[in-house]
């Protein structure tokens, strides 16, 4: 422990508890509403359009108001914005357990992203204020990353295992008794931090932020969607443009609402582009590993769920032994080491044939959930301890929508050259018979080729899925060789450019 800091105790352990609830259940929510959809669509009948506003409206204000959430806690409060958003995320929970028809639903989804917006910041903040001692404080930020990397990949078990035994509701109804132990037990272990000169919190800085976030998420995720349509092109066009208006008026505010001060610190500005590019690749491999358990192996998604178990696990050890090692070795060359452990994941998943033995997908999740864990601890650490401890909510803020748009251009990107990849090889070995639509739809993905096969004759539908499995695996090699490239390259320039930095002492 580092002489003259106060030492946390029982209390403030107990208090990290509490703050890895909703972070917890907010990955465990991004994900476990995909399993839900087909039960939904079947009970709610929206039409394509609402199906995809209940998926990523969610999405869309959870990373529009990150950073003017984080900037409030500031204000108003860290452990005041982290209970009213518990409030918040368990009554619209509620409305979309419930929900009656589509258009209510898109509505409690949209509420339930601003609610995860406000709680976010919070229980990254709250961390830099309750653990003073350097090596307490890694090993506290380790547990908070490796809590959100884990409910990413808990959430297609905890999602199969509650579809198998209730309604679709009931992915949204498990927030509620979560929220509920927040509220009572946050008053009694958080401590509360609030910025002691805050200035004026400037509205029009907060309309920025969601102008510049919003049509730039939704134009990425209609990337993915649509082949680089016109539309997708002028939303992220215009989100840039509101993105620069918003960082020039931060420059002319006495109290911004973005500190771009902090850009200037090598510990803070390759920390965040490190954890983005880790995040890009994870959930854009991810993107392809879901439908490769279930569409090409046939397993069912609670069985697929527990099968990338070994990322979550390995994430955990990774984020904890990055926090141990750091009391020796500096933390760029941590995460560094992380990110080549991550590059050999990927480069395991390069060699997945369509009749792999499952060792070697495991193999590849345990490097890369190691790889992924170690950076993602280090790099969250580095981030809020470099931010003035009155900034810590905006910094932490703005890690986490980094996340969020790294996760978002990791599907639009590396999905869409692995769909790129699917259709070419599909339509090189052109399986007789298909015209029309059908010929259309099985081009265009995997699950559209699952769909055509279950219309043909046995012979025929068995000669298509050959084909339609091995192009999509083609397109997962490829996606998981550029995750490769991209890991390696960061892990140099991370090393490179953060050798020099030692937080414990905030200096470079």
């Amino acid at each position: 422990m580092t002489q003259g800091v106060a030492t946390a105790g029982r209390r403030e352990w107990l208090g990290l508890a509490v703050l890895v609830l909703p972070v917890l259940l907010i990955s465990i929510t991004v994900t476990v509403l995909y399993f839900a959809l087909p039960f939904l669509s079947a009970d709610l009948t929206p039409t394509g359009s609402q199906l995809l506003w209940i998926v990523d409206i969610y999405a869309f204000l959870l990373a529009g108001l990150l950073i003017p959430m984080g900037t409030l806690g500031d204000r108003i409060g860290r452990r005041k914005l982290l209970l009213l958003g518990a409030t918040a995320f368990g009554i619209t929970s509620v409305v979309a357990t419930y929900a009656p028809n589509a258009e209510l639903l898109i509505v409690a989804r949209a509420l339930q992203g601003a609610a995860a917006a406000s709680l976010m910041p919070p229980t990254l903040a709250l961390i830099r204020n309750m653990f003073h001692d350097p090596q307490q404080r890694r090993m506290a930020v380790a547990i908070w990353a490796a809590s959100f990397a884990g409910g990413s990949v808990l959430g297609p078990i905890v999602g199969g295992w509650l579809l198998e035994r209730f309604w679709w509701g009931s992915v949204f109804m498990i927030n509620v008794p979560v929220m509920t132990l927040l509220l009572v037990l946050g008053p009694m272990l958080l401590p509360e931090y609030r910025d002691p000169n805050p200035g004026r919190f400037d509205l029009i800085s907060a309309v920025l932020s969601l102008a510049a976030v919003l049509p730039t998420v939704y134009g990425i995720k209609q990337f993915a969607a649509d082949d680089f349509s016109p539309q997708a092109l002028l939303s992220v066009i215009v989100g840039l443009a509101f993105g620069v208006v918003f960082l020039r008026r931060q420059r002319s505010l006495p109290d911004p609402m973005l500190d771009l001060r902090l850009f200037s610190s090598r510990g803070f500005s390759m920390s965040l582009i490190t954890s983005t590019l880790s995040i890009f690749a994870l959930v854009g491999l991810f993107y392809f590993i879901a439908q490769y358990l279930q569409m090409v192996l046939g397993l069912r998604p609670f069985v697929a769920g527990l099968l990338t178990l070994p990322a979550a696990g390995t994430a955990l050890v990774g984020s904890m032994m990055a926090a141990v090692v750091a009391r020796w070795v500096r933390p760029g060359y941590i995460i560094g080491a992380g990110m080549m452990f991550a590059a050999a994941g990927f480069l395991v998943m390069s060699w997945i044939e369509v009749d792999s033995e499952r060792w070697l997908l495991i193999t590849g999740l345990l490097l890369l959930g190691s790889g992924v864990g170690a950076v993602q601890a280090l790099a969250s650490d580095m981030i809020v301890a470099v931010a003035p401890p009155e900034r810590a909510g905006s910094a932490s803020a703005v890690m986490e929508a980094s996340t969020e748009l790294g996760g978002a251009l990791g599907i639009a990107i590396l999905g869409s050259i692995g769909l790129a990849v699917y259709s070419e090889e599909f339509a090189e070995a052109n399986p007789a018979g298909l015209v029309g639509e059908d010929a259309l739809a099985a081009h265009e993905t995997l699950g559209g080729a699952l769909g055509v096969a279950a219309r043909l004759p046995e012979h025929a539908a068995a000669a298509l899925l050959d084909v339609a499995r091995s192009a999509f695996t083609s397109g997962m090699q490829v996606a998981a060789i550029l995750g490769a490239v991209i890991m390696a390259l960061t892990a140099i320039l991370a090393t490179i450019f953060l050798r020099s930095v030692q937080v414990d002492s905030h200096t470079e």
